[in-house]
């Protein structure tokens, strides 16, 4: 095996918090050599503990343990000036510095990117904030769930006449640090290709907008509905008898299976059931039959049940039960920590050619305050000079044999830095996603009117092949021969059927770089299982934090599609970083499941650790108190009727007391810290609500953020076009399409300052768009060939039947 991909790249750590410590956890799990240099009294993160009883003896919570394995700690107080001289001395040796301070502290201070690029002209900076590092909101501060407020994800689930409810988890910190350590390989990449770094953006609403609302502002585009009540799914989470289940239900084929495997196959006859908006319009019935069906079964039971129909189903997983599941077992998908020996996850990903590196202990604060530095790698030596607008990824080739939305997600992300990436689909079986459609089945062209299709597919070319036959599987493996990447997310009996398994893809070019995307592995006992997000999400445990505290668990509706896409993406970027140190191509296995389990893995550390089952709680927070949605008049044209808020601070809590009109709380001894005002949540909500449910949506924000108090509007789920920060921000761009016409379209979440200032040059492909352009010109086929594929049915540009 060889050296990790990353072995001898520096990475400078001044981040706080989940996402920048998660950005660092990927990067170092891949080889890098990480140096966390924290503020005085070390980063908040160590002391926090969800459960209050998973810190060790030296006040480190279990979390921070988890994220901070295997780096080094250095404590510098950057108002000093001989800490920032000591930092300028180490930039010296960075490849990369990760940051997450409020925009512009770093350069004030000297220590921005050009003091970086000066000491070291081949590093990049990474700089993590909520809203970027521009727009008129860069310098407000917003907690994750103030994030979701803003995005439109709280807006997008809830039940009845109750109030909208957030994702439970923390989960957008978890994208943001993803997010982050994908752009900073990318930076990587483009350096030691031209041997200049850069300055990247990253922004957490911007990451969460479209991946925590299921792309609803591309929904609201193409179908004209900019408004939408928030609702549950159906079928959604069920109790059993004894748990719980989920199902996820996208596809009609998916529905009508689903209707014979609760005895009701009348119901695949109601064609207003075979869409989620006809389900949702008919929730109590819908839920009704479900239920009663699923009280009659155990959890396994109508595990196996469904499974012989092929829907997709799980387990709702939690902080207990995880570890203890037959297939993570049989997988060893949970290791041991060196530091406590609390289980934690393992990596998400199985190099064919590395050994990702083992959990290691995390540092104690200022550990390595008088350790020697190991003597910096150089940068290699620039192989070609590149225009700054060049992607990072420019002449690689990727061939995409994905669908739905997780696969193309990883597809998108690599167009988007530049790659020439091929969406192969076929005419016997287009990529599903064309089928949630907003026009019709009949009308003209409705499959070329997906909007989860169009936004996950920006920037490819597209070809149909069918891979049944084995013309289909030649060409695919010509293709093959001259790319760089090859991307699939197929069952693992399928890709292995058409022979392009690892050894397959080997054999047609061993340079190439294969990234596998099953749904829970190539071995183990759900090898075979199918599995989307909902269902990602159901078993992992992120639909057991979600929802009300006095009510089952909740769909996440969505998010952990593009997170696995995005953990695909780190991969690839890896395996092209091995190759370029060892010529070699080969195979990484990128489980969706078990990303799922990396990034809500606390819930399990601090079972683990210290026995405490985490759980919902609507709206509330373990890190502050009041936090909540709360009801507000109906303006005239507002976007939103529910404010949110989140108080963490003293200060911030007299603030909000004052502004509320209640100067008695303000004043209150028994609610100066968040464990006083937790308990009396409810009498604090009351309060609140009185104060709120008397303003318009606009007043009472506006309010709230002049007496210093965090707080969001709750934007509509389909709304985030018009938040002020991101068109400031040119987050979404028109992308004109020749069937659709133009439409706005979600960019990606980070800026290079070298950058092209446009992301989408191309809109997703019509089905079978580039057949001629791609198989005459890469594989040279001429028109009689592709007359004659044409006719067999190989390509085509219609879907077969339609």
């Amino acid at each position: 095996m060889s050296a990790a991909p990353l072995e001898g790249v520096r990475v400078v750590d001044l981040t706080t918090g989940i996402p920048g410590g998660y950005a660092g956890k990927l990067l170092r799990d891949a080889g890098a050599d990480v140096l966390h240099v924290e503020p005085p009294g070390g980063d908040p993160l160590r002391a926090w503990s969800a459960s209050e009883r998973s810190r060790d003896a030296h006040g480190d919570g279990v979390l921070f343990r988890y994220l901070h394995g295997g780096k080094r700690s250095l404590v510098l107080d950057l108002e000093r000036g001989a800490d920032r001289a000591r930092l300028f001395e180490l930039y010296a040796g960075a490849r990369l510095v990760l940051e997450s301070g409020a925009p512009g502290r770093l350069d004030a201070l000297g220590l921005g990117a050009g003091a970086l690029q000066a000491r070291s002209p081949a590093a990049s900076l990474i700089s993590i904030t909520p809203f970027g590092q521009t727009g008129p909101w860069c310098q407000r501060q917003a907690s994750e769930f103030l994030l979701q407020a803003w995005s439109g994800c709280i807006a997008c689930r809830g039940r009845g006449s109750r109030e909208p409810v957030q994702i439970g988890g923390g989960l957008g910190e978890w994208v943001g640090g993803t997010c982050a350590a994908v752009a900073a390989l990318a930076a990587l990449r483009r350096a030691d290709r031209c041997g200049r770094g850069d300055a990247l953006d990253v922004s957490l609403l911007e990451a969460m907008t479209p991946t925590f609302t299921n792309l609803a502002t591309v929904w609201g585009a193409l179908s004209g509905i900019g408004d939408l009540p928030f609702a549950d799914e159906f079928p959604s989470v069920h109790p059993t008898r004894d748990g719980w289940i989920g199902f996820c239900i996208f596809t009609g084929q998916q529905w009508s299976d689903f209707t014979l495997l609760i005895e009701h196959p009348e119901l695949r006859e109601q064609r207003d059931l075979d869409t989620m908006m006809g389900r949702i319009a008919r929730g109590d019935e819908i839920r009704g039959l479900i239920d009663a069906y699923c009280a009659r079964f155990t959890t396994d039971e109508l595990a196996e049940r469904a499974e012989l129909l092929r829907v997709p189903v799980a387990p709702i997983g939690n902080g207990e039960s995880l570890p203890r599941m037959e297939h993570f077992g049989r997988r060893g998908s949970f290791v041991r920590n060196p530091r406590g020996g609390f289980l934690q996850p393992r990596v998400p990903y199985l190099p064919q050619r590395w050994d990702p590196l083992p959990a290691a202990a995390a540092p104690r604060l200022d550990e390595h305050a008088r350790a020697t530095d190991p003597p910096p790698v150089p940068p290699p030596a620039p192989r070609d000079p590149c225009a700054d607008d060049a992607g990072p990824l420019a002449g690689v080739r990727v061939l995409d044999l994905t669908a739905f939305w997780a696969g193309p997600h990883a597809g998108l992300t690599l167009a988007a830095l530049g790659a020439d990436v091929i969406h192969v689909e076929s005419i016997q079986r287009p990529d599903g996603m064309r089928f949630g459609s907003v026009r019709p089945p009949g009308s003209d062209d409705w499959w070329e009117w997906g909007p989860t299709f169009h936004a996950a597919n920006l920037g490819k070319r597209g070809i149909t092949l069918d891979l049944s036959r084995p013309r289909g599987v030649e060409l695919a493996r010509a293709l093959i021969a001259v790319s760089d990447v090859v991307i699939e997310n197929f069952s693992p009996r399928v890709v292995e059927q058409f022979g392009l398994d690892a050894d397959g893809v080997a054999r047609a070019n061993p340079r190439a770089i294969l990234v596998r995307m099953p749904a829970f592995g190539l071995d183990g006992p759900w090898r075979e299982r199918v599995g989307f997000a909902q269902t990602m999400e159901q078993l992992t445990g992120i639909a057991w934090l979600t929802g009300y505290r006095d009510d089952g668990p909740m769909n996440a509706r969505g998010p952990m599609d593009p997170l696995a896409g995005l953990h695909a993406v780190l991969a690839v970027l890896l395996g092209l970083e091995h190759r370029d140190r060892t010529g070699e191509g080969g195979a990484i296995e990128s489980i969706m499941a078990e990303t799922a389990l990396s990034v809500v893995a606390e819930p399990v550390l601090e079972h683990d650790v210290c026995g405490e089952l985490l759980t919902r709680d609507g709206n509330r927070s373990r890190r502050a108190a009041p936090q909540g949605v709360y009801p507000c008049a109906p303006g005239a044209g507002a976007a939103a009727r529910w404010v949110a808020l989140s108080v963490e601070t003293g200060a911030q809590w007299r603030a909000l007391a004052r502004c509320i009109g209640r100067e008695d709380l303000a004043d209150d001894p028994g609610l100066v810290d968040r464990p006083g005002r937790a308990a009396r949540h409810d009498e604090l909500d009351a309060a609140i609500s009185a104060w709120s449910s008397g303003l318009e949506p606009d007043a009472a924000l506006a309010a709230l953020l002049e007496a210093g108090v965090p707080a969001a509007a709750v934007t509509g789920s389909r709304r985030a076009g018009d938040l002020e920060q991101l068109r400031a921000r040119g987050f979404f761009e028109p992308v004109a399409h020749p069937v659709i016409g133009e439409h706005p379209m979600p960019g990606m979440p980070w800026r290079f300052e070298r950058g092209a200032k446009r992301t989408w040059t191309r809109p997703a492909p019509r089905i079978g768009e580039h057949n001629a352009e791609v198989l005459g010109a890469l594989l040279g086929l001429s028109e009689a060939d592709l007359e004659e594929l044409r006719a067999e049915g190989i390509i085509g540009a219609r879907p077969l039947g339609l």
